[in-house]
């Protein structure tokens, strides 16, 4: 049960702190696909980052391995993208 409840608790609320900094506005996203505002990219890059670094880190504290991650969970990316689509759908943008 826990192994569900841990990632939607921290995607809820990646989601709400995306909302909050004005990142699901319409004009936000569209500005991102004509190039002319990048702010939406240095958010997700710097998402990336930062838990790029969190993962090895506790890869080398002993806290954990990755051969144990495995490689695509592809029904679980359909429904997040599903779910990340409704969204985004019902948010307006």
């Amino acid at each position: 049960m826990m192994t569900y409840v841990v990632p939607l608790v921290i995607g809820f609320f990646f989601a709400f702190s995306l909302q909050k900094a004005g990142l699901g506005h319409y004009h936000k996203i569209v500005n991102q696909f004509r190039f002319k505002d990048n702010t939406v990219m240095k958010l997700l890059m710097t998402g990336i980052s930062v838990g790029l670094v969190g993962l090895y880190t506790l890869k080398d504290l002993g806290f954990m391995q990755l051969d144990q991650v495995s490689s695509t969970y592809i029904v679980g990316n359909l429904a997040g993208g599903l779910l990340f689509g409704v969204g985004m759908a019902l948010a307006g943008t």
